[in-house]
């Protein structure tokens, strides 16, 4: 069909990369140090990288072309938001690489190297690393048909049983609704939702007011999603007790 679309001269294009950052569709890419128009799926002709280019080499045509694919805009918008999400991950720390924990091995250790009986019960109940929602890749393998465990991190700490009463069997996922984003958290949870069958949420939350933030997070990451799961929601006391 004949529709506007964005044309771009390369012989202007001084390689600003400004048009890359303006286009919301993620039309425009730069290849070997100059603007170029990826694909015409991807381009709603509406031009809003024209007022970006500095130096004039963009400009709206009408000629021949694909019509625009909003769902293509759409995967690809997804695609380079979780390579986005990787590539900070991935930031060359170890401390963010994401790895399961084999808690059986751990256990069989313990009982050859005759450490002391009590040893097993007072053992870390972890499965996976990292466990900061942050932090999470959201399409980590270890988030597939989990039993999720969404805690604030203060319970971990005012509750003395809190690894094998909540760990235990679950995938540990932690952060702090006072001083994070909850919108961040609704977003990120959703994602989770959406990409993974998750089978269950455990909520544990303290009692202090501001602690209803992560509770809430989930439950919107929910209805936005529109996936619900089996959820329950424990509170622990600052003094340490299940209330």
């Amino acid at each position: 069909m004949i529709r506007k679309i964005v044309n771009i001269d390369k012989s202007k294009c001084n390689g600003c990369k400004l048009c890359v950052k303006a286009c919301h569709e993620g039309a425009i890419e730069l290849i070997d140090g100059k603007a170029v128009l990826i694909s015409d799926e991807y381009c709603d002709g509406l031009g809003d990288c024209l007022p970006e280019c500095p130096t004039g080499a963009i400009t709206i045509i009408e000629r021949e072309s694909k019509d625009y694919d909003e769902e293509a805009v759409a995967k690809k918008i997804e695609e380079r938001k979780q390579l986005s999400e990787e590539k900070t991950l991935a930031c060359g720390c170890p401390g963010t690489a994401a790895k399961m924990i084999e808690r059986k091995s751990l256990k069989a250790a313990i009982k050859v190297s005759s450490i002391r009986s009590n040893k097993e019960e007072n053992m870390s109940e972890l499965r996976q690393w990292p466990v900061q929602l942050k932090l999470i890749n959201t399409q980590a393998p270890y988030l597939k048909n989990a039993n999720l465990l969404i805690a604030a991190d203060c319970t971990a700490y005012a509750y003395g049983k809190f690894h094998s009463e909540f760990i235990k069997d679950r995938i540990t996922v932690i952060g702090c609704p006072k001083l994070d984003d909850i919108k961040y958290y609704e977003e990120k949870l959703a994602e989770i939702l959406k990409n993974n069958d998750i089978n269950s949420i455990t909520v544990v939350r303290m009692e202090v007011p501001c602690c209803s933030g992560i509770v809430n997070a989930v439950k919107n990451a929910m209805l936005k999603a529109q996936i619900i799961v089996p959820y329950k929601e424990v509170t622990i006391s600052t003094d340490g007790n299940i209330i």
